[in-house]
């Protein structure tokens, strides 16, 4: 927390003695005012709700997608033949890029900012579930197949738990893309959350309310990933891992 602390007093420091601006970045205690303002009248938590709505809901859509091409192409040769492949090539093409062919397919109104965290959020959930099937013990897999468990039984007891360190790492990096996805999601048109909130401070040039916003995001980040982190403690309590010396 140390540095943190510092870089604020730093801000607070360089406002107050007009080394910066306020119309290049509003200090410290205008944010805090602003936030306070924008929290009485419910905007800012009106914002909030929509905006992680829009990311839970794309993260829900692309991580079923990822998951699900994940288990059919790590389990299956076949599988692997016919997703692997175009799943590479695609995720190398910017989600940001196909937001003009997202406007023209679905419109301007939920259905592309969902769309366009959907697909950010897909690919590091497939390519780390993909890996962590693949990477699974193959002793353990042989010890199953001697104590006579079917495939359905040692896909559910010893594959799936295997990779399941590598599925909470996918959903950690997934969820960083996905408030990434959000900002850009919500230039497009937007009529309500966060990002609807810096679009209206940006042509008023209201740093403070844009700073405000982006703190915002942050925290709502740090909040997700925080659960993820809690999931992981519970799931994984039975592999040992080294915590720090």
């Amino acid at each position: 927390m140390t540095g943190p602390v510092l870089l604020v007093l730093a801000w607070h420091a360089a406002s107050e003695t007009g080394v910066l601006p306020p119309e290049v970045l509003a200090g410290p205690s205008t944010v805090i005012s602003s936030a306070a303002g924008l929290i009485t009248t419910g905007d800012l938590q009106a914002a909030m709700i929509t905006s992680l709505g829009r990311a839970l809901f794309g993260l829900a859509l692309g991580g079923t997608i990822g998951v699900t091409l994940a288990v059919l192409s790590g389990l299956s040769r076949l599988g692997e033949d016919l997703i692997d492949s175009p799943i590479q090539m695609m995720r190398t093409v910017p989600s940001v890029a196909l937001i003009p062919l997202l406007i023209i397919w679905f419109g301007i109104g939920e259905a592309p900012k969902v769309a366009l965290i959907a697909l950010g959020t897909a690919f590091p959930l497939y390519l780390n579930v993909y890996a962590g099937i693949r990477n699974v013990d193959l002793s353990l897999i042989e010890a199953g197949r001697a104590l006579g468990l079917s495939r359905a039984a040692l896909i559910r007891h010893v594959v799936l738990p295997g990779a399941l360190p590598n599925a909470l790492v996918g959903l950690r990096y997934s969820l960083g893309i996905a408030w990434l996805a959000l900002v850009f999601g919500e230039q497009i048109n937007a009529t309500a959350g966060i990002g609807y909130l810096m679009a209206n401070a940006r042509e008023f040039f209201q740093t403070d309310v844009i700073v405000v916003c982006l703190v915002v995001y942050a925290l709502l980040g740090l909040a997700v990933d925080f659960i993820v982190r809690t999931l992981e403690r519970i799931f994984l309590s039975w592999r040992p891992a080294f915590s720090g010396t």
